[in-house]
């Protein structure tokens, strides 16, 4: 709590937003499952899988109850002084869009859920990444706004969420090796293609 009322004064006083930060449901589980960071993420597969046959239904308990604490935390993140919270799927690669609609997507639907009931006004992003192959289960997230990684054609991305919700994204981030011509005309693409002012948060 001190840490975050210290940075968000600190923030105001830059004419900033403190930016909260919370883990997605799927991606804390299987960083406890795994026990460490992991290429395969093989424990949380066999869970997984054990799960779908109806033998083991742990991993979906964990998810559900790691939903209702994530969103408790971002409410406590919230209160402590963060104005926007970002929800981040890092493993969201390691999922199939069917085990991602099963698994990931709810039990981050519920935390998101949880969040835009006590502090509605807030606005909360979801990052799915390596989750753009996916990105029509994505719209009714129940989020404010959808950040995408560079492998998607930003133009496509808006095409597949449709006109009203908002993206961050995606530039390569290597495109700063580039020119500065380069740079500026990666960044007006990116800004088009995401349907121009109002419609994007570039990053």
């Amino acid at each position: 709590r001190e840490i975050l009322g210290t940075l968000s004064k600190e923030a105001e006083d830059a004419n900033t937003s403190l930016i909260g930060f919370v883990g997605a449901p799927f991606t804390l589980a299987a960083y406890t499952i795994e026990g460490k960071s992991s290429k395969a993420c093989l424990e949380t597969k066999k869970l997984l899988m054990a799960d779908e046959r109806g033998d083991d239904k742990a991993l979906s308990l964990f998810l559900d109850k790691l939903g209702e604490m994530i969103g408790l935390y971002g409410c406590h993140q919230i209160e402590c002084g963060a104005q926007i919270i970002q929800v981040f799927e890092s493993w969201a690669h390691q999922l199939t869009p069917q085990q991602f609609e099963r698994y990931a997507k709810p039990a981050s639907q519920r935390a998101i859920a949880i969040m835009k009931e006590k502090h509605p006004t807030v606005p909360v992003i979801y990052f799915a990444n390596g989750g753009s192959s996916y990105l029509e289960l994505q719209r009714d997230m129940g989020c404010d706004m959808i950040a995408v990684d560079w492998s998607v054609d930003l133009a496509k991305a808006r095409e597949i969420l449709g006109p009203e919700i908002p993206i961050s994204g995606n530039i390569d981030p290597t495109v700063l090796f580039g020119s500065k011509e380069q740079i500026e005309t990666a960044v007006r693409e990116c800004i088009d293609n995401a349907g121009g002012p109002g419609k994007h948060l570039l990053n």
